[in-house]
């Protein structure tokens, strides 16, 4: 019987052809910006994803104090942390981080939607978030990535 054989070809860490993106999150939905980010970082956009393997791309986002929250999540969302302590429950509303610390924001954003696991925690390692027009990745000549023209 003559058939042909064809190989399915998993991707891996080795062979992922991984690239660098700079997207610019100035004006940019916070929810909407983290699911495409991470959509990126996971590798999905790409036609050889691998579910168990990092195989996505590295992104670097800046601007991350000009970010916006639509309806009135800016004064209502409060993002809870625990301090291990009897009592220790503090709160931060998402208006008091966006003006302390906007890069935490983000993150926080983005690890929501990475997998709860080995695999999610190594794919958060591929996320810089920077506040301001610099980043200290300009060795890796990053790609401008155009959020809202990609799906």
């Amino acid at each position: 019987m003559d058939t042909l054989s064809y190989k399915t070809i998993s991707a891996n860490k080795e062979n992922a052809d991984k690239k660098w993106f700079v997207v610019d999150a100035e004006g940019q939905t916070v929810g909407r910006l983290a699911s495409k980010v991470a959509k990126v970082i996971r590798g999905k956009h790409k036609p050889n994803y691998t579910p168990h393997a990092d195989c996505g791309d590295n992104v670097i986002i800046i601007n991350a104090e000009k970010v916006s929250f639509s309806g009135t999540k800016l004064v209502d969302k409060e993002y809870i942390r625990y301090t291990g302590y009897p009592g220790g429950q503090r709160t931060v509303s998402a208006e008091m981080m966006l003006k302390n610390n906007p890069e935490r924001l983000i993150e926080k954003a983005v690890k929501g939607m990475l997998p709860k696991n080995r695999l999610g925690r190594s794919l958060f390692n591929n996320l810089k978030v920077y506040r301001g027009a610099e980043h200290k990745q300009e060795a890796q000549k990053p790609e401008v990535l155009n959020l809202d023209t990609f799906k």
